[in-house]
């Protein structure tokens, strides 16, 4: 739960039994982002960027578009939430970025997404 010049950003993230493949390393995650406009003045989400890290440190950068083909403009009070999903090759995992912000002046800005952890929950049984 960050929040970065008005815009908060929430995700939680959970694990799919059904879409995962343990025994041949391929575990699937479900994320939810809602993001709210707590701040006085609109904002367009433009574009995004991830950062993926999986449990043996191995890390992949996602960059593109919108989110989910949509590029939601969030007036004061308005909220934007959307799910997607992250693949993985180990049990645990973690996702942090930014989605970079546009003001109705053309003023940008990064609002923070704070890191959050991808992890079946028998991992660390």
């Amino acid at each position: 739960d960050v929040t970065t010049e008005g815009i908060r950003v929430t995700v939680r993230a959970r694990y799919l039994p059904e879409r995962s493949r343990p025994d041949m390393g391929h575990f699937f995650f479900l994320y939810t982002v809602r993001m709210t406009n707590v701040g006085s003045t609109p904002a367009k989400l433009e574009s995004r960027h991830w950062t993926i890290q999986d449990a043996q440190g191995r890390t992949e950068e996602v960059r593109g578009p919108g989110v989910v083909g949509k590029f939601p403009r969030l007036e004061p009070g308005q909220a934007f939430e959307y799910t997607s999903f992250c693949p993985l090759p180990t049990p645990t995992g973690s996702m942090y970025g930014t989605y970079q912000m546009v003001r109705d002046d053309g003023a940008g800005f990064d609002a923070v997404v704070g890191r959050f952890e991808l992890s079946e929950p028998m991992a660390y049984n």
